[in-house]
């Protein structure tokens, strides 16, 4: 099993006297700037001239450029999409990088595949949170933590785990546990999810919806039943406190056996080989190479698999339901 780290486990102490960048200030940029704001230390913040800027000086932090931010600093979170890492950080970051620097990443994407590799003496760390930003926000103000992955590269002494270590407890993962993990295995994890288990979903969503429409059922109630009643949030939820396979008891007995019984019927040996498929273009870089290209492209590809996501008749039924989905959103959705 992973050794975890707690809140116990971890001093931060080890940050006092470090100046902190924040690279970024998106989802995860500004929640992790401000919980580690919160936790007493000063980051200060590279982010280009848009609206994540404007929100940035408004929450009360000085934003420079990303390069004045890279020349100050020596603990850099390097925040922004993994597409734009790598041309940002050889013309922005790498230049002014000095020994002893630590240049931390939120997922493993960039260095697994190597295409973006720090100079010697220079430390990678990892520090990736398993939430979205509003959420590792809003878990910390409620005195909450998220499970994270901390890893570092090329750490001979272990000085470089200690300081991801005290980043995740500045941004309030170890009040849940942060996980030793690895770049390579936070990438294919990652990316296995995206390509096999949400695709799975999408997929399986899509023929509920055309097969029940096909058989006359009206498309704006299954819309509302497939997922704008919320249920999936709430089974989600059952699934943490009961566990995967013990919220089936908050079911039905009609809905437990017909979920347990009928289960195998959708892994048929034709899925399980794609299954395969996808985790060995992930693992050989296979599919790295492939978005590589449809970025040099200009993502013609992309742009069409949106076209038909949105001509969908999922989405014109959802469209019709605009004010209800609204009204439900703001439910889940907190405060900023």
């Amino acid at each position: 099993m992973a050794k975890i780290y707690r809140d116990g486990d971890v001093d931060m102490q080890i940050l006092n006297g470090r100046k902190i960048g924040i690279v970024g200030y998106g989802n995860q940029g500004r929640a992790q700037a401000l919980n580690i704001k919160d936790s007493g230390f000063a980051p200060i913040v590279a982010n280009r001239d848009d609206q994540y800027r404007e929100k940035a000086i408004k929450d009360g932090f000085e934003v420079r450029s990303i390069s004045e931010v890279a020349r100050e600093a020596d603990v850099i979170l390097f925040l922004i999409p993994d597409e734009v890492q790598p041309q940002v950080y050889d013309e922005q970051i790498r230049p002014y990088l000095n020994t002893g620097d630590i240049v931390c990443f939120a997922s493993g994407y960039n260095v697994y595949y190597g295409t973006i590799k720090p100079p010697e003496g220079v430390g990678i760390i990892m520090v990736a949170p398993r939430m979205i930003g509003r959420a590792v926000r809003d878990l910390y103000k409620k005195g909450l933590g998220f499970p994270c992955l901390v890893a570092c590269e090329k750490d001979k002494d272990g000085r470089f785990m200690l300081i991801a270590l005290a980043l995740a407890k500045a941004i309030g993962a170890t009040r849940f546990g942060a996980f030793d993990s690895s770049f390579k295995e936070e990438a294919i994890i990652d990316l296995f999810a995206e390509q096999m288990l949400w695709p799975g979903i999408i997929k399986l969503c899509l023929l509920y919806f055309e097969k029940l429409t096909e058989n006359g059922c009206d498309p704006e109630i299954v819309t509302t039943e497939l997922y704008l009643s919320g249920e999936f949030v709430e089974i989600a939820k059952a699934m943490i406190v009961s566990g995967f396979f013990g919220q089936l008891k908050l079911h039905s007995q009609t809905s437990q056996y017909g979920q347990l019984s009928r289960a195998d019927r959708m892994a048929p040996p034709e899925l399980l080989n794609r299954v395969d498929e996808v985790i060995d273009e992930i693992s050989s870089g296979k599919f790295h190479a492939e978005w590589v290209k449809e970025q040099k492209d200009g993502k013609p590809k992309m742009r069409k698999l949106w076209q038909q996501a949105l001509e969908h008749p999922l989405s014109e039924s959802e469209a019709k339901l605009e004010t209800l989905r609204r009204i439900i959103a703001e439910s889940y959705e907190g405060p900023d």
